[in-house]
């Protein structure tokens, strides 16, 4: 059998016995307080109110609103937001058999406000243009009502075949300027044929497309530089 014996003395002596220390306990932090000198207490007295009043005052403070937080919508091109449509024409072809005055709605769906200008009616021996003339921009949201004069130039320079129902116009916002060519069906091409017709005789009419065609134009465009 096995053990551990008592501990020894240590320079023991019969009048006074010292003893091995095996471990000391560190000193504890209310005797560091009381040891510390009274200036350093009251110095780390005032540390610890100071911080216990700014944490204070931060835990008053009212929130920050966070930010909100935005999609950026890419700015549209001016001719993906417009479209015409065809409503007939202003007059007659009687007074003025060489020139025709055509009808139409002009609406922005979205975006910044666009200008434009009318350039042509997809023809070198036709003329076209807004009259009266209009600069102002149309807002997103809202629909213009034109007239677009149209005015054969040069019978010559006219195709045999009138189906050429198209308007030539350049569209602007503040993202692009662009040349668009809108095509028409419905009651344009037959409008359009009569006014060719009455200025170059004789051109051979061609079959109404009424019943079957839009009256909306569609789209093909070009940016400019």
């Amino acid at each position: 059998m096995t053990g551990i014996g008592p501990v020894e003395p240590v320079n023991s002596s019969d009048a006074q016995e010292t003893y091995e220390v095996i471990g000391a306990d560190t000193p504890r932090l209310t005797d560091r307080w009381q040891a510390a000198p009274p200036r350093v207490r009251r110095a780390v007295v005032g540390t610890v109110a100071l911080a216990a009043t700014t944490a204070a005052a931060i835990a008053l403070l009212p929130p920050e609103d966070s930010a909100p937080t935005s999609t950026l919508v890419p700015m549209p091109w001016p001719a993906n937001v417009t479209t015409f449509r065809y409503t007939g024409l202003a007059a007659t072809f009687d007074s003025t058999p060489a020139s025709g005055l055509f009808r139409f709605a002009v609406t922005v769906q979205s975006g910044p406000p666009v200008t434009l200008r009318v350039t042509g009616a997809g023809s070198d021996g036709l003329t076209a243009r807004i009259s009266p003339a209009q600069n102002s921009a149309i807002a997103a949201g809202t629909t213009r009502r034109i007239t677009v004069q149209i005015s054969v130039a040069d019978c010559a320079r006219l195709p045999r075949d009138t189906r050429h129902p198209f308007l030539d116009v350049t569209l602007r916002n503040t993202r692009a300027i662009q040349q668009h060519r809108f095509n028409f069906g419905g009651a344009y091409p037959d409008d359009l044929s009569e006014l060719l017709t009455r200025a170059c005789r004789p051109l051979p009419p061609r079959p109404s497309t009424r019943p079957q065609a839009e009256a909306t134009g569609r789209a093909d465009s070009q940016n400019m530089d």
